[in-house]
């Protein structure tokens, strides 16, 4: 088999089209979920079950359901119902980046709650009792060491999920998106050369992916240096 260079070199810019989408659509969806995660984050921890059960509900039926089928519920399911092809927000709901920055948006902010509250579980009680023996308020509490605390601390595990919606991104191209995977599902259908097509597309994730490694590595370093091992 001899891997042809000449379609892919002519499709490169339709596959870094792609991956300015497939960046797009990572970026807003993490903005989204994480602006999301950080009030469940909060619920999560409450001791109040009126304000835990709701937000572990929440999480409970994002986690406990397929990405694909959240995606076909908004994109395709929404729009079978006249009350909402008649609203307001019909022009979002039809708009297929619309759809599936809010589908990814909601998927990440269930896994990066359970995160984050994972983290905020894990504060070492002293912070607390500093902060209190300080006389800080529990929202200035919160929002002066425990947040910041948290998401620090959460840094590694978010990293994995930010790499995991990097690759859920993917179905974006069911939504008739041209992201990384809909250029090479575009190039394979014309040129009837999908182990080209696919394996372009694997080398471009994996370079996203390394980035986005790098950067998170770089992050800890800054942020969590003080939590690594002294030398002797």
């Amino acid at each position: 088999m001899i891997f042809d260079y000449h379609v892919i070199w002519a499709s490169l810019p339709l596959y870094f089209g792609g991956v300015l989408v497939t960046i797009k659509l990572l970026l807003i969806s993490l903005a989204l979920g994480l602006a999301m995660a950080i009030p469940l984050a909060l619920m999560r921890v409450s001791k109040s079950q009126l304000v835990n059960f709701p937000a572990w509900l929440y999480t409970y039926v994002i986690r406990g359901t397929p990405m694909l089928v959240q995606l076909f519920l908004i994109y395709y399911g929404l729009a079978q119902f006249e009350a909402v092809r008649e609203g307001v927000l019909w022009p979002y709901l039809s708009d297929a980046t619309f759809c599936a920055c809010l589908a990814f948006a909601i998927n990440t902010s269930a896994y990066s709650a359970e995160i984050l509250a994972g983290s905020l579980r894990a504060t070492p009680h002293g912070e607390i009792e500093a902060a209190k023996a300080m006389g800080m308020s529990r929202a200035k509490l919160y929002r002066r060491i425990l947040l910041p605390s948290a998401l620090r601390r959460a840094l590694p595990q978010y990293s994995n999920e930010v790499i995991m919606m990097l690759h859920t991104t993917s179905l974006a191209s069911i939504v008739t998106l041209i992201d990384i995977t809909g250029a090479a599902r575009t190039v394979s259908s014309q040129h009837y050369l999908p182990f080209e097509a696919f394996i372009t597309a694997g080398l471009l994730y994996l370079c996203l992916t390394f980035v986005l490694v790098r950067l998170f590595k770089s992050a800890e370093r800054r942020w969590l240096g003080y939590m690594a091992p002294r030398k002797a």
